[in-house]
């Protein structure tokens, strides 16, 4: 691998001493330099865009060409002529001053290339074909090759750092922004231009008023030939596995007009392609619209969707899956758009795991496990939403969403324990919400806008565990603190929920725009949330029959009924002031609290009065470099299951009993932002740091009796703190890429575990190197490494584990007919002692297409070609590290054909 990474590194070396500097200025009539104009290089000989570039502030530009070659040079600029001369090189560098003079007319000089990177203001646009080679087959793999644009490792799209909030095409949202179907769906060939928006409004209303530096937005343009046509793609293919056969299916069919589009996705394969995983789903945000402003209250209604185990990087040791969705714009006028999309995925899905788990204070007498599990998952999940915007005219906008989620899931583990033995467990729930959110926006004059948010939510969870522990002997003393009747043959005890939520948040804002450099904003808004939590345990006996155990514990209190409300009014103002580089916006909220529950016949009630500030600087050093510092102060509220005093079994060896009592906690959050990306060197840089410390935050006491444990809430006296750094800097030179990223984070959290306190902290560090090549014609390659570090010390010990990984990616086009494609990576998982465990993944494809406009592409595709059994990875948890190995599936060949619209 060693030798693979330098023989490439070599090569683009050997190939940058090739290379000369075509540089200059570019100026205008009167001497001023001309900032972003545009410079390409076309070889005359070749008739191939060879080189780009972009002026910087000062006018200069620089552009990579070869030796002994002649060029076809063109200068342009928006409202200028375009100019064009003839170049040839030697062996020494070239100078060259272009003036630009006023354009009056049409340009008499017809461009032969479109600029690979314009700048309009604040977008910035690509054009899709510059960056490819014929190997594209999706929008990520167009994406991956632009500069200051990535795709993360949750398959979202950051630009500049920033994750990209939505997604259109042609203007039209796709599936409501959300980027990773859009990436992974969306046919390159169908890509002419994208346009990255930054300083994104959704609202023009309020783009004014509000900050909208870190709000990105893609619009992904199509070509001609794509528009009122229907385009895409089906795949179907098959294979052959050890015992069963292989299938996937996948149409991809998209059609879009000036007044209405469809979108229409599917999926059915066994092979482990998940198109749309359960987080996907949870995470999937629907398109709501992100408050202007947070009022500083943040309170949390729990989760308690099933504790599935995550898959790692979609592996697992036998995945199938199922999923459809369809996506509609429909304006049948300028001023009125439905909008709506329906989603649905299936997926089955075995998972086995071993894994080794380091408990926290062995002096207390907490023995580390070894477990072994087996797992069977299946989950149906729906997801259904429907939208109407009208806007009349510029000063009224009127927006309505509503989105319902409906899901079915079931989970069957056997686990096997070096402490408890084997047990049987299983999970379901049927869980449904609805969300509405309206929202209107009213300009009465260019100084005076008013703004209305509100939203609301219904949400019905009704989760249900049942645990049957076979060993008797390992579960006596939990047996007796749950009250059970022992004289059966095993343990079959289970744990019956239902948490029903309601919350309404609405605000009003008022933007009195004071110049053209200040404004200020003033906000009356209101939070009512109201739940109702209910519980039992209870036994199945040998005959089947129901047993309602009382516990010896907790005050013999092991069923729930619990009503809790919550309400906030506030009022706040913010100022904001625009001076030279500075933007300065200053702020507070003052809130009114009121909390109270209602369990077993007696009553909490809280009420008091919060004072928040906050406060956003924000530097522009230069058009395309920022910095920026913020702090806010937040008050954090919990949900209703952690106020309930009543016992609950949230495993086989976890129980739990809440806090009546339990009190808001307090949090100071300060972030630090810097970011530059430079067109003229095409240099990318940004970085983070984001600090917080919580008051009063939320604790457990937590008691083991073997590897088993209690846990209760408390509000703790001591500050937690967690601190978090990120960077990254990518450089591109001619067309080799080269980044590198740092992430470190920080957490410090007092822990108390058998009515001792412990500091607990932890320290994760990921390195990474990354180096690219873009070549229109030659193969080209990706290689890159990755190190991270897990540091962890919890009580009276200290764990570590280190992850080694570097790989390398290679594509070719061959006889402009075959596409090769190939990816390879080495990790090794490792202690301080030694290696635990070394694995490895190699992927290949090979694609057959008569020329680019052939409608058929025939492709054999083999994942974990080495048949690699297990992968590894470090988990850190409140009380324990751990060290678990995952079974994933086999080595599978499939043949597929791919037919294009």
């Amino acid at each position: 691998m060693k030798n693979v990474l330098i023989v490439l590194l070599l090569f683009a070396v050997n190939l940058s001493f090739g290379q000369l500097k075509l540089e200059g200025v570019v100026k205008d009539s009167i001497g001023n330099p001309l900032e972003l104009a545009n410079i390409i290089a076309i070889n005359t000989e070749s008739q191939a865009l060879e080189s780009y570039g972009i002026t910087d502030q000062d006018g200069v530009y620089k552009l990579a060409v070869s030796k002994n070659s002649k060029y076809n040079v063109q200068v342009s600029y928006i409202g200028m002529k375009t100019e064009q001369i003839a170049i040839e090189t030697t062996d020494k560098n070239v100078y060259k001053t272009f003036v630009l003079s006023s354009d009056n007319a049409l340009d008499e000089i017809e461009l032969t290339y479109e600029m690979p990177v314009t700048v309009k203001g604040d977008t910035i646009v690509y054009n899709a074909d510059s960056f490819k080679n014929g190997t594209e087959r999706k929008l990520e793999d167009v994406l991956k090759k632009l500069p200051g644009v990535e795709i993360n490792d949750d398959g979202q799209i950051e630009v500049e750092g920033n994750v990209v909030t939505k997604v259109m095409v042609d203007g039209k949202d796709f599936f409501d922004g959300d980027s990773k179907l859009a990436t992974e769906n969306i046919p390159s060939n169908a890509v002419d231009k994208v346009e990255v928006l930054k300083n994104f409004a959704e609202i023009g209303q309020l783009r004014t008023v509000t900050n909208n530096q870190d709000n990105v937005a893609i619009n992904i343009k199509l070509k001609e030939g794509k528009k009122n046509f229907w385009f895409g793609d089906i795949t179907a293919g098959a294979g052959v596995a050890d015992e069963d056969g292989l299938y996937v299916v996948q149409p991809k069919l998209f059609y879009y007009s000036p007044k209405y589009s469809i979108n229409i996705i599917g999926d059915l394969n066994n092979i482990g392609e998940i198109a749309f995983t359960r987080r996907d789903y949870f995470n999937f945000t629907g398109g709501f619209k992100a408050p202007s402003r947070s009022s500083g209250t943040n309170i949390d209604l729990g989760s308690n969707s099933l504790g599935f185990a995550s898959l790692q990087n979609n592996r697992a040791q036998d995945i199938n899956t199922k999923f459809g969705a369809a996506n509609f714009s429909y304006s049948p006028k300028e001023t009125l758009t439905f909008s709506g999309f329906g989603i649905f995925v299936s997926n089955r899905i075995g998972l086995q795991e071993n894994n080794s788990i380091t408990y926290t204070n062995t002096d207390l007498g907490v023995p580390d496990e070894i477990t072994e599990s087996k797992t069977q998952q299946s989950s149906d999940l729906g997801m259904l939403k429907l939208s109407v915007g009208y806007q009349p005219n510029e000063n009224n906008q009127l927006d309505y969403d509503v989105v319902g989620r409906l899901s079915k899931e079931n989970q069957d583990q056997v686990e096997v324990s070096s402490i408890i033995g084997n047990t049987l467990q299983n999970e379901s729930s049927s869980p449904y919400s609805i969300n509405q959110n309206l929202n209107y926006y009213y300009t009465l004059s260019d100084k005076h806008i008013f703004a209305f948010e509100g939203q609301h939510l219904w949400q019905d969870e009704d989760p249900f565990y049942n645990a049957i522990i076979e060993e008797k002997s390992t579960y006596v003393d939990a047996a007796d603190a749950l009250g059970l009747d022992n004289l059966q043959m095993d343990y079959n005890v289970n744990q019956d929920k239902r948490v029903k939520s309601n919350q309404l948040d609405a605000k009003v804002d008022y933007y009195n725009v004071l110049n053209a450099k200040s404004n200020i904003n003033f906000t009356l808004g209101t939070i009512y949330s109201q739940q109702k939590f209910n519980s039992s345990i209870f036994q199945v006996l040998d005959d089947g029959s129901t047993f309602d155990p009382t516990p010896t514990i907790n005050d013999g209190l092991g069923v729930n009924n619990i009503d809790y409300t919550f309400s906030d009014v506030y009022v706040g103002a913010h100022y904001t002031l625009k001076t030279g580089i500075f933007t300065i916006t200053p702020g507070a909220t003052m809130h009114s609290y009121s909390s109270n529950n209602e369990q077993f016949g007696e009553k909490y009630n809280d009420n008091f009065f919060k004072f928040l500030p906050d406060l956003d600087v924000r530097l522009q050093l230069k058009k395309s470099e920022q910095l920026s510092l913020s702090y806010n102060m937040e008050t954090q509220f919990t949900d209703v299951t952690q106020l309930a005093i009543g016992l609950v079994m949230n495993d086989y060896n976890s129980f739990f009993y809440g806090n009546e009592g339990l009190d808001n906690a307090i949090s100071h959050a300060v972030r630090l932002r810097y970011s530059s990306f430079n067109l003229f060197n095409y240099t990318n840089v940004f970085a983070n740091i984001n600090y917080n410390k919580s008051i009063d935050n939320i604790r457990n006491i937590t008691n083991f009796e073997s590897v088993i444990r209690s846990n209760s809430p408390f509000n703790s006296a001591y500050a937690d703190e967690t601190l978090s750094a990120s960077g990254r800097f990518q450089k591109q030179v001619g067309k080799f890429r080269a980044s590198a990223n740092a992430q470190f984070n920080y957490s410090k959290f007092n822990q108390f575990i058998q009515n001792e306190r412990s500091i607990n902290e932890n320290y994760t560090q990921n390195y990474g190197l990354e180096l690219s090549s873009n070549f229109r014609d030659a193969p080209n390659f990706e290689i890159g490494y990755n190190y991270s570090i897990q540091d962890s010390d919890q009580g009276d010990r200290r764990t570590k584990y280190f992850t080694s990984s570097p790989r390398v990616e290679f594509d070719a086009l061959i006889w402009k007919v075959l596409t090769f494609k190939t990816d390879y990576t080495y990790n090794d998982f490792r202690d301080e002692d030694a290696s635990i465990n070394n694995y490895e993944f190699w992927n290949a494809s090979l694609a057959y297409r008569k020329d680019e406009d052939s409608k058929w592409e025939f492709e054999l595709k083999a994942t974990n070609l080495l048949n690699t059994k297990t992968q590894s990875q470090s988990s850190v948890s409140d009380i324990s590290v751990s060290a678990t190995d995952y079974f994933i599936q086999p080595r599978y060949v499939t043949l597929r054909a791919v037919y294009s619209l």
